[in-house]
């Protein structure tokens, strides 16, 4: 084998080797966090980011078109959310995250996105700073035990600063 094909090998062997830092981008306070770990992360061990977004039935009953209408809402501002998300790490430094929208029950349609995105190596979570409740991803993890993920989960504390967290990596 000749040095350029031995170059190539090796940037196809390191691209797929890469960690794939998973991101849950919900509404809670400790989002920050857990972007900002994984994108420092990534930035500083050459990996990338994900970014997950989930639409979550709505409750109740109502007309037909209202119910499309707020869907279709619901998923525009994901979409804007995500955007901003991804603009965001690329500033910290990390390569432009990938990004995944999904509908419906968020624990179901998570562990589902991670069985089958054999890229994705670990799981980023921030841990709610209210006492008693670590927040319901976790709550529900812990609950049901660790079976349920093929990755390893980071827990980033919500009341980490950004140089705290820089401290860490």
């Amino acid at each position: 084998m000749n040095t350029k094909q031995n170059i190539k090998t090796k940037k196809k062997t390191s691209k797929k080797n890469n960690r794939l830092f998973l991101v849950v981008a919900d509404d809670s306070k400790e989002l920050h966090q857990a972007i900002y770990y994984a994108a420092r992360r990534a930035a500083t061990a050459g990996g990338e980011i994900a970014l997950f977004r989930c639409i979550e039935p709505i409750e109740g009953q109502l007309w037909g078109g209202v119910t499309e209408i707020m869907e279709a809402e619901t998923e525009q501002a994901s979409k804007q959310l995500l955007q901003e998300l991804s603009e965001y790490c690329e500033k910290l430094g990390a390569p432009k995250p990938k990004t995944f929208v999904r509908k419906g029950v968020i624990h179901e349609e998570l562990f589902n996105l991670i069985d089958t995105e054999e890229s994705i190596r670990v799981l980023v979570l921030g841990v709610s700073t209210e006492h008693g409740n670590p927040g319901p991803l976790i709550n529900y993890i812990i609950n049901k035990g660790s079976n349920l993920c093929r990755v390893p989960i980071t827990i980033v504390p919500g009341n980490l600063s950004d140089e705290q967290i820089d401290a860490l990596i």
